[in-house]
């Protein structure tokens, strides 16, 4: 059966375990220690909220692949990904409206969206106190933006291309798992049902599972012996070389 963990990053933090010589920000594996997940689905550093992770390729799969790709394997998508977004200035219908519709972007045209508009008091009651490295912004209005797809930071260019700027990003619900009760920085096991895994499509038949080895950093042991002798070629070249000039 394959692990699923669910965890609520925080801000600042890199969505993989190792830094990569970033040292501007924290890690997975200053929250997590199991190194046998890998995450489905990457958040930005500077976004929040719900991150899945497992330990199971097919699974992992099934959860970021596009629909595209899942419906020609024969599975379909039946959930997305919804964030709660904060933008600089109040959004206007025409705006809500090319959101929804898709928005070309420079790596293609965005898929339809559902966009719908927050109220700031309830958004208030139910997310946790934003980070001090927000921008403040006198006029502000909230949007709750999901997706079918995973271009690279794309909500954040979807709202930038119709005159939004993102200023909080935050993922409260994926494949039909949500953030709701998860504290900053907590993580859950879930353990998925047969009802979950039918859903998103996961196959018991594909057995064995392809399940992520945690990596090693142990280097295999030098075997070669040392050489104490130079090769003839070598030698004689030091030896032409180093005869003195005969007068």
């Amino acid at each position: 059966m394959p692990k699923l963990v669910l965890f609520n990053k925080p801000f600042g933090v890199l969505s993989q375990f190792r830094a990569d010589g970033n040292n501007n920000f924290a890690t997975l594996a200053d929250y997590i220690h199991d190194k046998s997940l890998r995450v489905a689905g990457r958040l930005d550093a500077t976004s929040e909220g719900l991150l899945l992770l497992t330990n199971d390729g097919q699974l992992n799969e099934l959860l970021t692949a596009p629909p595209a790709v899942l419906q020609a394997k024969g599975k379909v998508k039946q959930h997305g990904k919804t964030y709660w977004v904060q933008l600089d200035g109040i959004a206007t219908d025409e705006q809500i409206a090319a959101l929804r519709a898709g928005v070309l972007l420079k790596d293609g045209m965005t898929l339809p969206a559902q966009v719908e508009r927050l109220d700031a008091a309830d958004v208030a009651t139910q997310l946790w106190q934003a980070p001090p490295q927000i921008a403040y912004r006198r006029v502000t209005s909230w949007l709750a933006i999901t997706i079918f797809e995973g271009k690279n930071r794309q909500v954040r260019r979807m709202t930038a291309h119709v005159g939004l700027p993102c200023l909080r990003l935050v993922r409260v619900a994926s494949s039909g798992f949500s953030v709701e009760g998860l504290a900053v920085g907590a993580q859950r096991d879930v353990k998925p049902s047969d009802d979950i895994l039918q859903r998103l499509g996961w196959q018991a038949s594909l057995a064995p599972p392809q399940l992520y080895k945690q990596p090693s950093d142990a280097r295999k042991p030098n075997t070669r012996k040392p050489s104490h002798h130079r090769s003839n070629k070598n030698k004689s070249y030091q030896t032409y070389h180093n005869k003195k000039p005969q007068r």
